[in-house]
């Protein structure tokens, strides 16, 4: 093949090779979660950007699988409490909830139920816990954070 041949099929294929990359989906989001994108998604309580990758947090549920996401685990606490009567499924086991494993920089999600919040990191909303895999001294169950962080009333 001469170059002038190679040079056109090169060019001919690359929005071909373009197009088929962006069809996977990045193994950075667990089964079910849909992808955040950082800096464009707002949170689905306050209507802050998505930015900071330590804390966000999502939930997905209900019979149509609807998605909210977040910035701080803290506005996930506040939106279940305040639109339980308009998303009952909320409170369900089966609704997923991920936060992200605060060591990681929005590649690693955790079970927002089983992980451990530890207080004292400075987060985007103030509520101020941040997730973890494992418990660590003082660190809290989701239910305990849920209960400090709604009962700080903000």
């Amino acid at each position: 093949m001469d170059r002038r041949r190679f040079l056109v099929a090169s060019f001919a294929l690359t929005p071909v090779a373009a197009a088929l990359s962006a069809c996977g989906k990045s193994s950075a989001w667990p089964e079910g979660m849909a992808e955040i994108k950082w800096d464009r998604d707002t949170c689905t309580r306050c209507s802050m950007g998505i930015s900071d990758r330590r804390f966000a947090a999502e939930m997905r549920g209900g019979e149509k699988n609807m998605v909210f996401k977040f910035d701080d685990i803290g506005c996930a606490a506040f939106w279940m409490r305040d639109k339980v009567k308009d998303y009952p499924w909320m409170n369900d086991a089966a609704t997923r909830i991920w936060v992200a494993d605060v060591s990681s920089t929005g590649e690693k999600w955790l079970d927002a139920r089983k992980a451990h919040f530890a207080g004292g990191s400075m987060s985007p909303m103030g509520y101020n816990y941040s997730a973890r895999a494992y418990a660590e001294a003082g660190s809290q169950s989701f239910e305990e954070m849920r209960q400090h962080v709604l009962a700080k009333g903000k």
